[in-house]
């Protein structure tokens, strides 16, 4: 007999931990099914581990197994998603979720999704209604125009405009507008894939409007003016203002569309962006844009204008299969409330933040450093000039002058520091800087920093 069969024979069968009192306790909690896929991977590794002859593993599995099997399953049972404190100073970060929402919002999506809702229940008459009355009413009064839709994201809203409107025909944009989102997110492929041609008008730098003009046919579905997003391009540039694609649209008899993106109900300090409103007096037909940007609500793509031509947009087939659930409906209204009612910059996350001066981080970081300091001697905190950024591809060229945390380890380098804060729970992301660890705490909430601090404890080896 080999020696790794002989190892093999001090493994328990699969039944027989199956039979034990801890591990019935398991199975009552998780299920039967999971239980004995995961004390059957357990086992196999033991087994694997046997065969090379690994007699210490192997004694350590017979004698851990229900212990094991226990972490394992909890591990199997946690989420995936996890809420993460956010100190990196970019406020509409895409990869961690884009805005946050307040908490009445947050309220009022437990409250609609743990119950039955009028989504398309008119109450008044007792009989079918449309969802389209909730938030979509509101938002008409708040920018001014007669029809609202929404939809999951403010691609989809592109991508029901040029369905709509310019399906099997050509779409007129400018070559320094065919930008690409994160995530491999092309406008030329939006545009294909919504059965229309891409017609590229002028220069990668330079488009004037006689380069529309030039550009219109028979064949001209739409005129689409597209938000530059993540980019500026600067120096020896010119571009057509919105009033005159406007009028070429309207001479040519074709919609014009714009894609803000941003979504910007009202001006921000420091953030050189078009306003809904703005766009929208300007003469555009349809203006698309973002719900989880500055808007400061749940993702959803965000489409107003004209009554007849969104009602285009909503009789299209599409629509249904880019409309959003009861959940987002609910968090978007009660961020829309929020608005309506002039309370956005304080109540607000994602303005809030945006809006927070240079002396309101200073102060609240150097609060916090000298409660650090005091707590973990072994660190070595300063606080330096910096700048925060808006994200999520708004006001890319805008910096927002912050102070900043400089963290540095007498042994640990700031790259560990960075892994460290990021593999704790809850996770903590932030960034390095002129070779060292910095939190920017405007992106921190203030009921974040007793986790934060406790998360620098742990990596500097000592409590908070």
């Amino acid at each position: 007999m080999s020696a790794g069969a002989d190892l093999r024979r001090l493994l328990p069968s699969v039944e027989q931990v199956l039979q034990r009192t801890e591990v019935r306790a398991l199975e009552a909690r998780h299920g039967r099914a999971v239980v004995v896929r995961e004390l059957r991977a357990l086992v196999e590794d033991a087994r694997t581990r046997a065969a090379a002859g690994d007699r210490a593993a192997v004694e350590s599995a017979a004698a851990d197994l229900p212990a094991r099997l226990a972490a394992r399953l909890d591990r199997a049972r946690a989420a995936s998603l996890v809420p993460v404190v956010n100190a990196t100073g970019v406020v509409v970060h895409t990869n961690l979720g884009r805005s946050r929402l307040p908490p009445e919002a947050a309220e009022q999506v437990a409250r609609i999704a743990t119950s039955y809702s009028n989504l398309e229940f008119d109450l008044a008459a007792g009989d079918r209604g449309q969802r389209e009355v909730h938030a979509e009413t509101r938002l008409r009064t708040l920018v001014g125009t007669e029809a609202a839709v929404v939809v999951n994201n403010n691609a989809a809203a592109v991508l029901l405009a040029v369905n709509t409107f310019a399906e099997g025909r050509e779409v007129l944009v400018s070559r320094s507008e065919l930008v690409e989102i994160g995530g491999s997110f092309r406008i030329p492929d939006v545009l294909r894939k919504g059965g229309a041609r891409l017609r590229e008008v002028g220069t990668t730098n330079r488009t004037r409007i006689a380069d529309y003009r030039s550009a219109l046919g028979p064949e001209t579905g739409l005129i689409l003016k597209v938000h530059p997003s993540n980019f500026r391009i600067v120096g020896f540039t010119e571009a057509p203002s919105r009033s005159e694609l406007v009028a070429l649209a309207h001479e040519a008899g074709v919609p014009m569309v714009e894609d803000l993106g941003s979504g910007l109900l009202e001006p921000l300090a420091g953030l050189d962006e078009t306003t809904v409103a703005e766009s929208l007096r300007g003469g555009v037909d349809v203006v698309t844009f973002s719900g989880d940007k500055l808007l400061g609500g749940p993702q959803a793509g965000l489409v107003v204008g004209g009554s007849a031509r969104i009602g285009a947009m909503r009789a299209n087939p599409l629509y249904r299969a880019l409309r959003v659930d009861k959940m987002t409906l609910a968090a978007l209204d009660a961020v829309l409330v929020i608005h309506e009612s002039g309370r956005a910059a304080a109540d607000l996350p994602t303005p809030r933040m945006l809006s927070a001066s240079v002396d309101e981080v200073r102060g609240r970081a150097q609060a916090f450093a000298a409660r650090i300091q005091a707590a973990a001697p072994s660190l070595t905190l300063a606080i330096v000039e910096g700048t925060s950024a808006a994200g999520g591809g708004a006001a890319p060229t805008a910096e927002i002058p912050t102070a900043l945390l400089r963290v540095a380890h007498g042994v640990k380098s700031a790259q560990q520091l960075v892994e460290e804060l990021r593999r704790g729970d809850p996770p903590v992301v932030a960034r390095i800087a002129d070779g060292a660890l910095v939190l920017d705490l405007r992106t921190v909430a203030p009921d974040e920093e007793d986790v934060l601090a406790a998360a620098l404890a742990r990596v500097a080896g000592g409590d908070a």
